[in-house]
């Protein structure tokens, strides 16, 4: 096997990893994270139903501004203040693999500080 298919095999396991732990524990939304090398995106996603009930990224805010990581905060509130107003409350985070640290982090704060907890 190939390194790129085995570094990409390695990824998807440890995504399925923390995926799985966190379902496990009954039915909630699932709040994704991808973060790519210039922004973040996060979404509230309903597994059940397979559809997305709210979505936020840096490249939707136009106002943004500062380094990476504040701007992941500016992303957490936003759609924390989204999930807030359609009572979206239960809910899990996943972080997709990455590690919880820096960018993910910071959203997760923005998150917990729009009035949402997990």
């Amino acid at each position: 096997m190939s390194l790129l298919k085995r570094l990409k095999a390695r990824q998807r396991r440890k995504t399925l990893r923390v995926r799985s732990a966190q379902q496990s524990r009954g039915e909630k939304l699932r709040i994704s994270v991808f973060r790519s090398l210039n922004h973040i995106y996060a979404q509230i996603i309903d597994d059940s139903k397979g559809c997305t009930l709210a979505s936020c990224s840096s490249k939707v805010l136009t106002d943004a501004k500062g380094s990476k990581k504040e701007v992941a905060k500016q992303v957490g509130l936003a759609l924390g203040k989204i999930a807030v107003s359609k009572n979206l409350n239960n809910v899990f985070f996943d972080r997709g693999g990455a590690l919880y640290h820096g960018r993910v982090q910071a959203l997760a704060e923005g998150l917990r500080e729009a009035g949402l907890s997990f």
